[in-house]
């Protein structure tokens, strides 16, 4: 068995997991698997990943394993996938190694803009929330809302980068926890509100939280215990160069966007 890191600008995808007459992530990862003679059936034997990322979501980290033979290296890997997906390290596992259940926590990152969000609301907001708590009005999910969050907040110039590790999520527990802490941040709700939020009574409707954009969301980090991932030098020089590219573009179209409002009298 093999695993691999794989990395991906989410934009374009309607989510990981595969998906019928849309692009998924997943759909391009086993279409290069085929192409290069190591998918013979559906998937992969052994086949899983880490996680299921909505659509928008991009990764840093997201970890599919799988039996793959020796040469199925990332550089290898990536000569059948796209320039929005490249693998770019792996490490050999155990036969009964699992992707999903075989992690032990996750991390993700959001970058918020927030020019004129107060710092001090915000931090005081992600401290209620830091610890264990249950969040099942952060979620849709009924069960496994109970998890023990780890959160950080740095000030980048026009955005603050929230970064937020657990063993698990629930389904759209990161970007609700996120759309809270910005109403808190921007004075538009108290934050007592955070404590109402994390109490037993069900939040629905106008007094409930809604889903924060998908497109600021990354998934950072995957821990597997006892695994230790080699970068593959040519694979992360590549891949390093076509994110680069994408940066250059989304940065001009940024600009052609400014350029139009900024007209407008």
């Amino acid at each position: 068995m093999r695993a691999f890191r794989v990395a991906y600008d989410g934009r374009p995808y309607f989510g990981f997991q595969r998906q019928p007459d849309v692009p998924t992530v997943e759909d391009a990862l086993l279409d290069a698997l085929r192409s290069l003679g190591v998918r013979a059936s559906d998937v992969p034997p052994g086949y899983a990943a880490a996680g299921r990322t909505d659509a928008g979501v991009s990764a840093l980290a997201q970890t599919v394993a799988f039996e793959a033979p020796d040469w199925l290296t990332p550089a290898a890997f990536n000569a059948e996938l796209p320039g929005t997906i490249r693998a770019w390290a792996s490490a050999d596992v155990a036969d009964d190694f699992h992707a999903t259940h075989d992690a032990t926590r996750r991390t993700y990152r959001y970058h918020l803009y927030g020019p004129t969000l107060d710092d001090d609301r915000v931090r005081a907001a992600l401290d209620r929330l830091a610890g264990e708590g249950d969040f099942h009005n952060l979620t849709t999910d009924d069960e496994g809302t109970v998890r023990t969050l780890d959160i950080d907040c740095v000030r980048d110039g026009d955005f603050l980068v929230l970064t937020v590790a657990a063993g698990g999520f629930a389904r759209h527990m990161v970007r609700r926890l996120v759309a809270l802490v910005r109403a808190v941040g921007s004075g538009e709700s108290d934050l007592d509100r955070v404590g109402r939020v994390l109490g037993p009574e069900p939040l629905d409707g106008p007094a409930g939280v809604p889903t924060a954009s998908a497109t600021p969301l990354v998934l950072a980090d995957v821990t597997y215990p006892g695994v230790a991932f080699a970068v593959d030098p040519d694979a992360a020089t590549r891949a390093r160069d076509a994110f680069g590219e994408r940066r250059v573009a989304a940065l001009t179209a940024s600009r052609v966007v400014g350029d139009l409002r900024d007209g407008i009298e």
